[in-house]
Protein backbone atom coordinates (compact mmCIF):
# COMPACT_ATOMS: atom_id res chain seq x y z
CA UNK A 1 0.00 0.00 0.00
CA UNK A 2 1.22 3.74 -1.04
CA UNK A 3 2.18 5.46 1.86
CA UNK A 4 -0.22 7.63 3.93
CA UNK A 5 0.21 11.60 3.24
CA UNK A 6 -1.29 14.31 6.01
CA UNK A 7 -4.15 15.92 4.23
CA UNK A 8 -5.05 17.92 7.79
CA UNK A 9 -2.81 18.59 10.51
CA UNK A 10 -5.95 19.31 12.25
CA UNK A 11 -4.27 17.74 15.83
CA UNK A 12 -7.47 16.93 17.64
CA UNK A 13 -7.07 15.34 20.59
CA UNK A 14 -9.11 12.32 19.80
CA UNK A 15 -10.23 13.12 15.77
CA UNK A 16 -12.66 10.50 15.01
CA UNK A 17 -15.54 8.73 12.54
CA UNK A 18 -14.83 9.97 9.49
CA UNK A 19 -17.83 9.69 6.63
CA UNK A 20 -17.63 9.76 3.40
CA UNK A 21 -19.84 12.53 2.04
CA UNK A 22 -20.24 11.34 -1.43
CA UNK A 23 -23.17 14.15 -2.40
CA UNK A 24 -21.19 17.33 -0.65
CA UNK A 25 -17.34 15.79 -1.65
CA UNK A 26 -16.18 15.85 2.18
CA UNK A 27 -15.01 13.95 4.21
CA UNK A 28 -16.76 14.69 7.78
CA UNK A 29 -14.89 13.55 11.18
CA UNK A 30 -14.89 14.51 14.49
CA UNK A 31 -12.71 15.86 17.59
CA UNK A 32 -14.33 14.27 20.51
CA UNK A 33 -12.83 15.93 23.40
CA UNK A 34 -12.69 18.94 21.30
CA UNK A 35 -16.18 19.38 20.93
CA UNK A 36 -15.83 19.56 17.11
CA UNK A 37 -17.08 18.44 13.52
CA UNK A 38 -14.36 18.90 11.11
CA UNK A 39 -15.11 19.03 7.04
CA UNK A 40 -12.71 18.16 4.26
CA UNK A 41 -13.39 18.75 1.11
CA UNK A 42 -11.64 16.22 -1.10
CA UNK A 43 -11.41 18.15 -4.36
CA UNK A 44 -10.08 21.59 -3.65
CA UNK A 45 -8.74 20.91 0.39
CA UNK A 46 -11.08 23.77 1.70
CA UNK A 47 -11.70 23.04 5.52
CA UNK A 48 -14.51 23.76 7.70
CA UNK A 49 -15.51 23.13 11.25
CA UNK A 50 -18.17 23.54 13.53
CA UNK A 51 -17.72 23.72 17.53
CA UNK A 52 -20.76 22.09 19.82
CA UNK A 53 -21.95 22.63 23.68
CA UNK A 54 -20.29 18.94 24.16
CA UNK A 55 -17.79 16.25 23.43
CA UNK A 56 -18.46 14.55 19.84
CA UNK A 57 -18.06 11.18 19.97
CA UNK A 58 -19.37 10.29 16.28
CA UNK A 59 -21.93 11.21 13.42
CA UNK A 60 -23.55 9.79 10.37
CA UNK A 61 -25.18 11.67 7.18
CA UNK A 62 -28.80 11.85 7.44
CA UNK A 63 -31.50 11.84 4.19
CA UNK A 64 -32.50 15.71 5.59
CA UNK A 65 -29.12 16.74 4.89
CA UNK A 66 -28.50 17.07 8.42
CA UNK A 67 -25.99 15.06 10.57
CA UNK A 68 -26.93 12.52 13.64
CA UNK A 69 -24.36 13.09 16.04
CA UNK A 70 -23.65 11.08 19.10
CA UNK A 71 -22.99 13.58 22.23
CA UNK A 72 -21.79 12.21 25.95
CA UNK A 73 -25.43 11.30 26.81
CA UNK A 74 -27.84 12.44 23.95
CA UNK A 75 -28.12 11.99 20.18
CA UNK A 76 -29.01 15.29 18.20
CA UNK A 77 -29.29 16.69 14.74
CA UNK A 78 -26.88 19.04 13.59
CA UNK A 79 -27.47 21.30 10.46
CA UNK A 80 -24.00 22.56 9.18
CA UNK A 81 -25.65 25.31 7.21
CA UNK A 82 -27.36 26.57 9.84
CA UNK A 83 -25.24 25.49 13.15
CA UNK A 84 -29.16 24.41 14.17
CA UNK A 85 -28.73 21.26 17.16
CA UNK A 86 -32.27 19.54 17.09
CA UNK A 87 -32.53 17.23 20.28
CA UNK A 88 -33.68 13.92 19.40
CA UNK A 89 -33.24 11.26 22.02
CA UNK A 90 -32.51 13.62 25.66
CA UNK A 91 -30.25 11.95 27.98
CA UNK A 92 -29.79 8.10 27.80
CA UNK A 93 -29.82 6.10 30.71
CA UNK A 94 -26.54 4.76 31.30
CA UNK A 95 -24.29 5.11 34.03
CA UNK A 96 -22.39 7.95 35.20
CA UNK A 97 -18.73 6.95 34.12
CA UNK A 98 -20.08 6.29 30.84
CA UNK A 99 -20.71 8.31 27.65
CA UNK A 100 -21.89 7.64 24.18
CA UNK A 101 -18.77 6.40 22.11
CA UNK A 102 -18.41 5.22 18.04
CA UNK A 103 -21.78 5.43 16.29
CA UNK A 104 -22.76 4.89 12.29
CA UNK A 105 -26.18 4.82 10.39
CA UNK A 106 -27.16 0.85 9.62
CA UNK A 107 -28.40 -0.21 6.28
CA UNK A 108 -31.95 -0.11 8.62
CA UNK A 109 -32.33 3.73 8.69
CA UNK A 110 -31.01 3.76 12.59
CA UNK A 111 -27.83 5.29 14.18
CA UNK A 112 -26.68 2.55 16.15
CA UNK A 113 -23.98 4.03 18.93
CA UNK A 114 -22.07 2.50 21.78
CA UNK A 115 -20.99 3.47 24.78
CA UNK A 116 -17.48 3.30 26.78
CA UNK A 117 -16.49 3.42 30.58
CA UNK A 118 -13.73 6.28 31.41
CA UNK A 119 -12.50 4.90 34.82
CA UNK A 120 -9.02 2.82 34.06
CA UNK A 121 -9.51 -0.09 33.87
CA UNK A 122 -12.47 0.31 31.80
CA UNK A 123 -15.59 -2.28 33.39
CA UNK A 124 -18.02 -3.64 31.17
CA UNK A 125 -20.62 -1.12 31.69
CA UNK A 126 -21.09 -0.13 28.62
CA UNK A 127 -24.12 -1.08 25.99
CA UNK A 128 -24.79 -0.59 22.53
CA UNK A 129 -28.27 1.24 21.72
CA UNK A 130 -30.21 1.44 18.39
CA UNK A 131 -31.75 5.23 17.67
CA UNK A 132 -34.96 5.49 15.45
CA UNK A 133 -35.32 8.48 13.35
CA UNK A 134 -38.42 9.45 15.87
CA UNK A 135 -35.84 9.42 18.81
CA UNK A 136 -36.75 6.00 20.08
CA UNK A 137 -33.58 4.14 21.98
CA UNK A 138 -33.19 0.50 21.80
CA UNK A 139 -30.84 -1.12 23.93
CA UNK A 140 -29.30 -3.93 22.18
CA UNK A 141 -26.49 -5.28 23.67
CA UNK A 142 -24.36 -4.65 26.92
CA UNK A 143 -21.54 -5.77 28.86
CA UNK A 144 -19.45 -3.53 27.03
CA UNK A 145 -15.81 -1.81 28.25
CA UNK A 146 -15.35 0.47 24.95
CA UNK A 147 -18.18 0.04 21.89
CA UNK A 148 -16.13 0.82 18.67
CA UNK A 149 -16.02 -0.34 14.99
CA UNK A 150 -19.28 -0.79 13.83
CA UNK A 151 -19.84 -1.59 10.28
CA UNK A 152 -22.01 -3.83 8.02
CA UNK A 153 -21.38 -6.10 5.27
CA UNK A 154 -22.35 -5.15 1.15
CA UNK A 155 -25.66 -7.17 1.42
CA UNK A 156 -26.57 -5.61 4.85
CA UNK A 157 -27.03 -8.69 6.08
CA UNK A 158 -24.03 -9.01 8.59
CA UNK A 159 -23.23 -6.64 11.38
CA UNK A 160 -20.10 -5.93 12.89
CA UNK A 161 -18.55 -4.53 16.19
CA UNK A 162 -15.44 -4.31 18.77
CA UNK A 163 -15.11 -4.18 22.16
CA UNK A 164 -11.85 -2.14 21.92
CA UNK A 165 -10.96 -2.80 25.56
CA UNK A 166 -12.01 -6.58 25.41
CA UNK A 167 -9.60 -7.02 22.17
CA UNK A 168 -12.55 -8.70 20.29
CA UNK A 169 -14.48 -7.82 16.89
CA UNK A 170 -17.38 -9.62 16.73
CA UNK A 171 -20.51 -10.29 14.17
CA UNK A 172 -23.78 -11.13 13.94
CA UNK A 173 -26.70 -11.46 10.95
CA UNK A 174 -28.63 -8.84 10.47
CA UNK A 175 -32.14 -7.63 9.67
CA UNK A 176 -31.94 -4.71 7.33
CA UNK A 177 -35.37 -3.90 7.53
CA UNK A 178 -36.06 -4.33 11.20
CA UNK A 179 -32.66 -3.89 12.58
CA UNK A 180 -32.87 -7.27 14.38
CA UNK A 181 -29.35 -8.93 15.08
CA UNK A 182 -28.94 -12.86 15.59
CA UNK A 183 -26.64 -15.48 16.08
CA UNK A 184 -23.50 -13.42 17.49
CA UNK A 185 -20.07 -14.56 17.38
CA UNK A 186 -16.56 -13.27 18.25
CA UNK A 187 -14.35 -13.18 14.69
CA UNK A 188 -11.01 -12.42 16.42
CA UNK A 189 -9.15 -11.30 19.68
CA UNK A 190 -6.25 -8.62 19.46
CA UNK A 191 -4.03 -8.29 22.33
CA UNK A 192 -1.78 -4.57 22.39
CA UNK A 193 0.76 -5.84 20.07
CA UNK A 194 -1.69 -7.05 17.61
CA UNK A 195 -3.43 -4.06 17.51
CA UNK A 196 -6.91 -3.72 19.23
CA UNK A 197 -9.76 -3.26 17.63
CA UNK A 198 -10.80 0.67 16.99
CA UNK A 199 -12.94 2.40 14.73
CA UNK A 200 -13.26 0.16 11.39
CA UNK A 201 -14.60 0.03 7.90
CA UNK A 202 -16.12 -2.33 5.22
CA UNK A 203 -14.86 -2.62 1.59
CA UNK A 204 -17.09 -3.90 -0.94
CA UNK A 205 -15.44 -7.28 -1.11
CA UNK A 206 -16.90 -7.65 2.59
CA UNK A 207 -13.52 -7.24 4.32
CA UNK A 208 -13.60 -5.44 7.53
CA UNK A 209 -11.03 -2.55 8.05
CA UNK A 210 -10.09 -2.01 11.36
CA UNK A 211 -7.94 0.50 13.41
CA UNK A 212 -5.10 -1.06 15.77
CA UNK A 213 -3.70 2.26 17.84
CA UNK A 214 -2.27 0.35 19.98
CA UNK A 215 0.03 -1.37 17.76
CA UNK A 216 -0.27 1.55 15.06
CA UNK A 217 -1.51 -0.28 12.24
CA UNK A 218 -4.45 -1.38 9.98
CA UNK A 219 -5.89 -4.59 10.15
CA UNK A 220 -7.81 -6.33 7.42
CA UNK A 221 -10.14 -8.86 8.02
CA UNK A 222 -12.16 -11.55 5.88
CA UNK A 223 -15.99 -11.82 6.78
CA UNK A 224 -14.86 -15.10 8.76
CA UNK A 225 -11.76 -13.24 11.10
CA UNK A 226 -8.73 -14.72 8.92
CA UNK A 227 -6.52 -11.81 9.10
CA UNK A 228 -5.83 -10.92 5.50
CA UNK A 229 -3.36 -7.94 6.09
CA UNK A 230 -1.12 -5.83 8.63
CA UNK A 231 -0.62 -2.61 7.38
CA UNK A 232 1.99 0.11 9.15
CA UNK A 233 0.31 3.59 10.01
CA UNK A 234 2.99 6.57 9.78
CA UNK A 235 2.31 8.03 13.39
CA UNK A 236 0.92 5.73 16.22
CA UNK A 237 -2.21 5.56 17.27
CA UNK A 238 -5.00 5.49 13.75
CA UNK A 239 -8.09 5.61 15.24
CA UNK A 240 -11.01 4.69 12.39
CA UNK A 241 -10.78 4.28 8.05
CA UNK A 242 -12.54 5.58 5.72
CA UNK A 243 -13.20 4.68 2.34
CA UNK A 244 -13.63 7.90 -0.28
CA UNK A 245 -13.86 7.20 -3.82
CA UNK A 246 -10.22 6.02 -4.76
CA UNK A 247 -8.80 7.23 -1.20
CA UNK A 248 -8.75 5.32 1.88
CA UNK A 249 -8.52 8.45 4.96
CA UNK A 250 -7.76 7.34 8.51
CA UNK A 251 -7.96 9.55 11.96
CA UNK A 252 -5.68 9.61 14.27
CA UNK A 253 -5.47 10.51 18.13
CA UNK A 254 -2.81 12.81 20.39
CA UNK A 255 -5.13 12.34 24.21
CA UNK A 256 -2.49 10.46 25.97
CA UNK A 257 1.01 10.29 24.46
CA UNK A 258 4.00 11.47 25.87
CA UNK A 259 5.83 14.54 24.93
CA UNK A 260 8.39 12.10 23.52
CA UNK A 261 5.92 10.31 21.30
CA UNK A 262 4.54 14.37 20.16
CA UNK A 263 7.82 15.26 19.82
CA UNK A 264 8.71 12.65 17.23
CA UNK A 265 5.13 12.51 15.55
CA UNK A 266 3.97 16.08 15.73
CA UNK A 267 1.06 15.52 13.29
CA UNK A 268 -0.80 13.08 15.99
CA UNK A 269 -4.24 13.70 15.61
CA UNK A 270 -4.39 14.80 12.36
CA UNK A 271 -5.89 13.24 9.09
CA UNK A 272 -4.16 11.06 6.62
CA UNK A 273 -5.03 9.63 3.39
CA UNK A 274 -3.64 6.96 1.26
CA UNK A 275 -5.00 5.21 -2.47
CA UNK A 276 -7.25 2.90 -1.10
CA UNK A 277 -6.10 -0.83 -1.32
CA UNK A 278 -9.92 -1.60 -2.18
CA UNK A 279 -13.20 0.03 -2.85
CA UNK A 280 -15.48 0.83 0.09
CA UNK A 281 -19.00 -0.19 0.67
CA UNK A 282 -21.95 2.29 0.68
CA UNK A 283 -22.44 4.56 3.28
CA UNK A 284 -25.79 4.62 5.07
CA UNK A 285 -28.33 6.95 5.51
CA UNK A 286 -29.94 8.01 8.77
CA UNK A 287 -34.01 8.36 7.54
CA UNK A 288 -35.23 11.42 9.14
Amino acid sequence: MSTFELVWDSRCGVAESPVWDRANRRILFVDIPGKRINALSVDTGAQQSWDLPEVVPSLGLARSGRLVVALRSRVVMFDPKTGTIDELTGPIDQPASTRLNDGKVGPDGAFWVGSMDEHSPRQPIGSLYRVTPDGRVETRTTGIASSNGLAWSPDERVMYHSDTSGGLIEAWDFDPTTGDMRNHRVLARLGNEDGRPDGAAMDADGNYWSAGPSAGVLNCFSPTGELLAKIPFPVPGPTMPCFADEQLYVTSLREGKSAEVLAAHPTLGGLFRAPAPATGAPVAVFAD
